[in-house]
């Protein structure tokens, strides 16, 4: 097994990163992933967020 330096591993791991939107299996799902303040209350997560919009978007 041949031993990778941490720069190469984090350019292999960006690269396999951009692959992962072009994937047919990604590209299937079908999700969205816009979450709420309140949704956030009522799962009690506890976070220190200073939010000036009402909804958080995660891409």
């Amino acid at each position: 097994m041949s031993r990778q330096s941490l720069p190469q591993l984090i350019v292999q791991a960006q690269q396999l990163l951009t692959q992962i939107p072009q994937h047919p299996q990604y590209k299937a799902l079908q999700f969205d992933c816009d979450i709420t303040l309140g949704d956030l209350v009522s799962f009690s997560i506890p976070c220190n967020l200073n939010v000036k919009s009402k909804a958080i978007r995660i891409h």
